[in-house]
Parts: C-alpha cells; sequence; structure tokens
C-alpha cells in the first residue's frame, strides 16, 4: 500500500498534511533484502493508477524485481494514513482504505505462482491472508505441501482489525502449522491464540523447521529440531516502532541465506530491526554486510552493553558500545 505518514504529531482530524511513503509487510521484507545485496522477486498486483505507479518504481529503486507485479485495472491501489505513535501500542490511529483494492483481489488464479516458486525461499505474511477470501485461497495454495516446493517462510502478523469473521486464530495457527520457518511476537501469540510463555508458542506449532519467537526489548527465541535458544536485544534509542518485525524477518532471512548460525541469525535480525527503529518510516537500510557482521560476532558481554541510535548504520558512523572491565 501507499502510506500517509503525518507531519507533525496529532489526531488524524487535526494532521494538515502528510508525506507519501510505501508500506507492505512483504515488500518491506523484499526491499531489505535487496538493499543487502540478496535477489530478491516481489509478487503481487496495484492498482492500474498513479499509486500503483509509485508503489512498483519505489520497490524497484531498491534492487528488487517489480516483472511479476499485475496492474489491475479495476481495482485501485490500497493507501493508509496513520498518526506517529506506535502501531503496536493503543497510541495510535490507523486509516485503511484498502477494501476492493488490487492486492485484496489477488488469487491463485490471477497471480504467477511459477514466479512466486522460483526462490530460495517464499516469504509470506498473515496480514495478506486476512484481506480477502481469494488472498486465503492463495496463501493456502502456496503453502500447501508439493515437491520442491521452496522454504516457506511466514510472518504471522495478526492484525485484529482485518478479520471479520473471527477466523483469524484458526487460520493463521493453519497457515503456520504449514510453514517451514514462522515468525510470531511472544505478545502476539497471546493475543491471538491466548498462549503465554514461548515454550508454550513451540507446543501449539511443532511442525515448523524453524520457529522464531519474538519477545520485543528482551530479544527473541529461535527453536529448530535441535536446539532452543534465545538472544538478547541490544538496547535501540527508538525514533518510530513500525516496520521493526518485517527488518528483523529479513535479517533474519538474509543470515539464514548465508547459512549463519542460529545465534547469527538472530543477532542479524536484531540489527536490521534496530536500523528500522531507529528511523521514522516502514523501511531503513541495513547496516552494511561488513559492519552487521562485526557486530554480530561480538563476544556475550560486548553484545549486551551495544546500544544503537540515529544513524548508526550510516558509513562511518560508530554504535555506542559500552567498554566493559
Amino acid at each position: 500500500m501507499v502510506t500517509f505518514l503525518p507531519t507533525r504529531p496529532g489526531r488524524l482530524a487535526d494532521v494538515p498534511s502528510f508525506d507519501r511513503a510505501i508500506g507492505g509487510a512483504e515488500s518491506n521484507v523484499a526491499c531489505a533484502l535487496a538493499a543487502a545485496g540478496h535477489t530478491v522477486r516481489w509478487v503481487s498486483r496495484v492498482g492500474a493508477d498513479g499509486f500503483g505507479e509509485h508503489l512498483v518504481h519505489t520497490v524497484g529503486s531498491y534492487g528488487v524485481d517489480v516483472a511479476s507485479v499485475h496492474r489491475d485495472p479495476d481495482h485501485p491501489t490500497g493507501v493508509y494514513f496513520r498518526t506517529a505513535g506506535d502501531r503496536s501500542t493503543d497510541a495510535h490511529e490507523v486509516a485503511y482504505y484498502r477494501a476492493g483494492s488490487a492486492a485484496s483481489a489477488m488469487s491463485a488464479a490471477n497471480v504467477d505462482l511459477a514466479a512466486a516458486r522460483a526462490g530460495r525461499v517464499l516469504h509470506l505474511s498473515g496480514i495478506t491472508a486476512a484481506l480477502s477470501a481469494d488472498c486465503l485461497g492463495l496463501l493456502r495454495e502456496l503453502t500447501a505441501a508439493r515437491p520442491g516446493r521452496p522454504l516457506v517462510s511466514f510472518d504471522v502478523n495478526h492484525r485484529p482489525g482485518l478479520w471479520r469473521d473471527g477466523d483469524g486464530p484458526r487460520v493463521l495457527r493453519d497457515l503456520a502449522r504449514a510453514a517451514d520457518l514462522v515468525f510470531v511476537g511472544e505478545d502476539e501469540a497471546r493475543e491471538v491464540w491466548g498462549l503465554s510463555g514461548v515454550d508454550a508458542v513451540r507446543a501449539a506449532l511443532p511442525g515448523p523447521e524453524v520457529l522464531v519467537v519474538k519477545q520485543g526489548e528482551h530479544g527473541a527465541t529461535v527453536y529448530d529440531r535441535e536446539a532452543v535458544l534465545h538472544v538478547p536485544a541490544p538496547h535501540v534509542d527508538v525514533v518510530a516502532a513500525v516496520g521493526a518485525g518485517d527488518a528483523f524477518a529479513a535479517g533474519f532471512l538474509s543470515a539464514t541465506l548465508r547459512g549463519l548460525s542460529l545465534r547469527d541469525r538472530l543477532r542479524h535480525g536484531h540489527l536490521w530491526a534496530a536500523a528500522t527503529l531507529t528511523v521514522a518510516g516502514d523501511l531503513a537500510v541495513p547496516p552494511s554486510r561488513s559492519h552487521a557482521d562485526r557486530l554480530a560476532a561480538l563476544d556475550d558481554r560486548a553484545w549486551g552493553t551495544l546500544r544503537l541510535g540515529p544513524g548508526w548504520t550510516q558509513a562511518g558512523a560508530a554504535p555506542e558500545e559500552v567498554a566493559t572491565p
């Protein structure tokens, strides 16, 4: 979707003007991965309108292959407006205008399934499943077990306002169980499934080969078939929290594609999330590979004293790394 961000704090009723940006869980992940040098394709639908043109151009400018994005002449590009508050708390307003949008009209019949399945990893989001029955059918098709299926990554991304019929918990559970790699917040799992604690989340989702339970400022826990590992998050001077979950997923996927250890996958997830947490919009250029690798390789003591603030990813900028005796 096209995102409109307020030029100053305040209620939507009071903010006089907005800056245009882009938003969308899957496209955020795609842009971050492409900016980090990975080969990425975005498969989607936008309206045959100016907003759709802006979306395709902007996503493509990050280096994402947008050849499989269809321009829909019958449905508009979705847009939304939000206030400057944190979307993960009640201190915000969001106005979605996505009903009947081109993205909500996606289906297994009008999306290039071969293009979606051609990569090493296929990343999906629970937000798409909530948009329409056809979108849900598309995700069920893409998560179905079949020979040659790419690694399916699924971010639960529960948005209560998008689920009108009460089916969200069941649908999201079924999609997560069908995926190979799942991202879910600990607080999110409590809200959508009534689960308390990271071990309860794993017990409810035994199927995925890798399960990542995000725990906000406290870090994240990853489960695979052989190990359970918790990695704390670095200290971050937060500017805005929107988009951090997508950035975390992108960082973890980048490290996965590079064959890094579970610890370093989580650390790269935290670092990429910190890049987005320290800017105002949904998207931030991730740290350079060498910079992120250097920080991810810190010993536990140095990692525990790491503090990241605005501008830390810029070339030549050094984050505050607190010395310890």
